[in-house]
């Protein structure tokens, strides 16, 4: 695909390799190529700089030890991250959740499917004892044949949309929308809630630290992302803001 970094060609090969680590994403081909440059940037600067390493990870591991360094969070800084995220250390909440689901598939329109999980939505706004009957009709996910019970979850359990969602309801409240996930759309209903209590902050204090630093971290990495995509000759692709590669 014509794909370069400074006169340095990236094969349809080494895109091939790539595909397979990007499966989950919404496009994993832009993900791979993405990750294939950002890489061969650090890898060209380590080559600029002469940093050692036993492989190319070690090289890249090593040069960004030695350009990326940020600072420790205070403690003010951690307590204001824990108010503001308490709910992720909330432990003991749970939430009991049923859901229609309509898979996305090739064969199916998407509009098709929208338009059939939206019918069914305006009819459990009218007739709501109807949910575990539509399930059994309608749903796409094994739970249908038993009302659409998914049981009780936790955080955690679930994809992260998924998740938000359903943790933002009520007991017996009914989704208002089709929830969309990477399994498909689904109508969703919290049957109970369970309340949680909150960990205290000292028992979580390093691991605030340790997510706020790492935050810092992926900021200084995408700037400096930024700068060494400014300065390069980048052919067949354009970087989207030199998006942060999977550098751990």
């Amino acid at each position: 695909m014509g794909l370069s970094v400074n006169g340095v060609d990236i094969t349809d090969a080494a895109i091939e390799a790539e595909l397979p680590h990007h499966a989950q994403s919404g496009n994993p081909l832009k993900q791979a190529v993405h990750e294939l440059v950002l890489r061969q940037l650090l890898l060209q600067e380590a080559q600029r700089l002469d940093v050692p390493g036993a492989d190319a990870e070690a090289r890249i591991e090593a040069l960004l030890a030695a350009e990326i360094s940020v600072p420790a969070p205070d403690e003010a800084a951690c307590r204001r991250y824990y108010q503001q995220q308490i709910a992720r250390f909330t432990s003991g909440e749970l939430a009991e959740v049923r859901h229609i689901l309509f898979q996305v598939t090739p064969s199916v329109p998407l509009a098709l499917l929208r338009g059939t999980g939206e019918a069914i939505l305006a009819e459990l706004r009218q007739h709501p004892d109807r949910f575990a009957e539509l399930a059994r009709t309608y749903s796409n996910c094994p739970s249908g044949a038993v009302g659409g019970s998914l049981g009780q979850i936790a955080r955690g359990q679930c994809v992260p949309e998924f998740e938000q969602t359903v943790f933002r309801m009520r007991a017996g409240e009914l989704g208002t929308r089709l929830l969309e996930t990477r399994f498909g759309l689904h109508i969703v209903q919290v049957v109970r809630r369970l309340e949680g209590q909150a960990v205290p902050f000292e028992a979580v204090q390093a691991q605030v630290a340790a997510a706020l630093q790492r935050q810092s971290w992926q900021r200084a990495l995408h700037q400096y992302l930024r700068i060494l995509a400014g300065r390069a000759r980048i052919e067949g692709v354009e970087l989207e803001g030199a998006a942060t590669p999977l550098v751990q």
